[in-house]
């Protein structure tokens, strides 16, 4: 069984690197760019879509607002983006804006920031699957009953592809990327050549009106939908954050690699989002969560999905049908999927960091077999995995908890980043270097203060429709975080040594647990009169009296010169007894230092393991807390384990070697038959 587990993993993981190998997985920036960039450019592909969906509130009417509503997005886009070039060069050490905001505003902020961060990566990953099974659904219709079953596989593929590592991962997904980016400046490039040319291509939605929810919006109304869609469209600005939470893994110069990449994924990111709005708007797309709003529909509106912007403006494009509209859908699916990398590349980060600091489980600060922190992946897929379980791989049910804390962490950052500068400034005497700072301390206040009123925007306008949950879980993961804090301190300082720690027991009593007189028992005789404690003694229970009597009479027979004690126990427990004559020699000598040795057999089939050992295990368990209590666990190998260890080949004999008692003498594993067993003297 060991030996299938280790295949499958070697297939699905690829073989171990070793850790001197660490440099060679660092990144160039061509392959930099689709792993960091594929959730701010996905974003692209559903944020003109979510602009439109709310306006369609007010039906047709409120459609004008569309290109302000997404000048205002493209601005920010831009501040956001530069603000954390200046983030990935003052942190050239990765962290992103939990480092900055630990450093400068104190670690409740900084937790504060974590928590946000990792609700949003779980949330990118829920998302982006989710939206690009609906791309895929907008090409195949009859797939969508199988949504949730294809949005879960398609977790376990991409948490599979980040296991073999950063740069495997991003090699597969470079292709995609660049498909999607080319498929979306055709697009544009080639619609807005059919305008010039007075053939302007018209989306299938256009011949439909748009049923609205409410009429005659005018003052806080129409302020509070226009704030809305701009929310929405705040998705967009999902993702840029995530170079420089990556900075360590980009090559030399690191940090100038992250901030021109950073500069790329931006620039980018606004002219694809600029176009789709521009095309959008140019071709009439008329877009609702719900087909039934659209007026003048032909067919069942309850069970047909509408299709996505993306798949409308590549069908007035390039035809519905043809080959281009197929290619774009198949990238735009490919990106929406693929963007879930960045955060399998930013969650594993962040929470070894935050286990480094102690702050998350240690594990997550371990790294895999191919130096990816294999543990950090696992824990997202599987939070990502139930949310679109619970949410039914909906993007309209888990785009409302989205953005929120994304944008939590940009002001936090932001307001950070202007402390940096100022505490820079004040021992910085270089005019030029001063006047660096004075201009990234500028941007960043600009960056800070709407990303904040893009904050409140969101929390109002999103709160009802489920950004509480978010409200909620952020401050649940800063308290969870906080008490493994205090509880690995409590422990650090439990377990620091004191100079009286050093003083050696005054004695060692041996005790070795025995049931009947065999092999096992044996050798677990022999090793405790190896390591020359000050007594020794075999300790068994008596539940029958006739096994008693003979193990009495086989301890006589074959000379067994160790004391047998016999504890009864009149309601037939192993347990307790034993915990109590224990407790007895502790209590009878508290300095002294109790070894209990228990044999065990080692077995090469699970269900073996039901049939023995059950006992071993709990008075294992229960010793384990008694304090001055050293509990020893002798080894036997049955005949089956000899058989799966030379299954498991050089390396599993190797390891399965270092568990023999050294100088003990392989005799047959029968239990009941054995031919002969040595005598234990009394000799030292």
């Amino acid at each position: 069984m060991t030996t299938v587990t280790g295949l499958t993993k070697r297939l699905l993981v690829g073989r171990p690197v070793r850790s001197d190998r660490l440099s060679h997985t660092l990144l160039p920036k061509w392959l930099a760019l689709p792993i960091f960039a594929s959730d701010a450019l996905s974003s692209v592909a559903y944020a003109t879509q979510e602009i439109l969906r709310v306006l369609a509130i007010g039906g047709l009417a409120l459609l004008y607002l569309t290109p302000w509503v997404a000048l205002g997005v493209v601005v920010l886009l831009a501040v956001v983006a530069v603000s954390y070039q200046q983030v990935v060069h003052a942190y050239p050490d990765g962290g992103g804006s939990y480092e900055v905001a630990s450093r400068n505003l104190g670690p409740l902020a900084g937790l504060v920031v974590a928590g946000a961060l990792m609700v949003d990566y779980t949330l990118t990953v829920a998302v982006s699957v989710a939206s690009g099974i609906d791309n895929v659904i907008s090409a195949a219709p009859s797939l969508n009953p199988y949504r949730v079953p294809i949005a879960l596989g398609t977790v376990f593929v991409l948490a599979a592809v980040n296991l073999r590592g950063v740069k495997e991962s991003g090699k597969a997904f470079a292709i995609p990327t660049y498909a999607f980016i080319v498929g979306i400046v055709a697009t544009i490039v080639v619609g807005g050549l059919r305008y010039v040319a007075g053939h302007p291509p018209v989306a299938e939605s256009a011949r439909y009106g748009i049923a609205p929810h409410s009429t005659g919006l005018a003052g806080l109304a129409l302020l509070f939908v226009t704030l809305r869609a701009f929310s929405s469209g705040c998705t967009a600005l999902t993702g840029i954050e995530a170079v420089s939470n990556g900075v360590p893994a980009f090559r030399r110069p690191a940090s100038r690699n992250a901030s021109i990449t950073l500069g790329l994924i931006g620039g980018i990111a606004i002219v694809m989002f600029g176009g789709i709005t521009l095309l959008a708007i140019g071709a009439h797309v008329h877009y609702t969560d719900n087909t039934c709003d659209l007026t003048g529909f032909v067919g069942n509106c309850a069970t047909t999905p509408q299709r996505t912007v993306i798949a409308q403006l590549a069908a007035a494009v390039f035809g519905d049908g043809s080959v281009a509209f197929y290619v774009i859908q198949a990238a735009t699916a490919l990106i929406l999927v693929l963007a879930a990398n960045t955060a399998f590349n930013g969650f594993p980060v962040l929470g070894a960091l935050l286990a480094r600091r102690r702050y998350l489980p240690r594990q997550l600060h371990t790294r895999g077999d191919r130096l990816a922190f294999s543990n950090g992946i696992l824990a997202l897929a599987l939070a990502a995995a139930a949310l679109l379980f619970v949410y039914d791989a909906s993007v309209d049910s888990l785009i409302h908890l989205y953005v929120l804390g994304v944008f939590t962490a940009f002001t936090l950052s932001q307001f950070g980043m202007v402390r940096h500068w100022q505490r820079s400034l004040a021992t910085e005497r270089d005019p030029a270097v001063r006047r660096r700072a004075r201009r990234s301390q500028v941007i960043n206040t600009v960056g800070g203060a709407l990303t904040g009123v893009v904050l409140v925007i969101v929390l109002i306008t999103k709160f009802t429709e489920g950004a509480y949950l978010v409200v909620i879980a952020v401050p649940i993961f800063v308290l969870g975080m906080s008490g493994i804090r205090r509880h690995y301190d409590r422990v650090g300082q439990e377990l620091k040594p004191q100079r009286a720690d050093m003083v050696l027991p005054a004695r060692v009593h041996a005790v070795v647990l025995v049931s009947t007189l065999h092999l096992p028992t044996v050798r677990a005789l022999t090793y405790a009169r190896a390591t020359r404690p000050d007594s020794i003694t075999a300790l068994t229970v008596n539940i029958d009296d006739a096994d008693s009597r003979q193990l009495q009479e086989d301890w006589q027979q074959w000379d067994i010169n160790v004391p047998l004690t016999i504890v009864d126990s009149p309601y037939r427990e192993i347990t307790r007894p034993v915990l109590r004559h224990i407790r007895k020699l502790r209590a009878d000598a508290p300095h002294d230092i109790v070894a209990v040795y228990i044999p065990e057999y080692v077995v090469g089939r699970w269900w073996e393991q039901l049939l023995h050992n059950q006992s071993a295990l709990r008075l294992k368990l229960r010793l384990l807390f008694e304090p001055g209590v050293m509990v020893t666990s002798v080894p036997w190998q049955l005949a089956s384990a000899d058989a799966r260890r030379e299954r498991l080949g050089r390396a599993g004999r190797a390891r399965a070697a270092r568990t023999l008692v050294p100088g003990a003498t392989r005799l047959p594993a029968d239990e009941s038959h054995s031919p002969s067993i040595p005598s234990i003297d009394r000799g030292r």
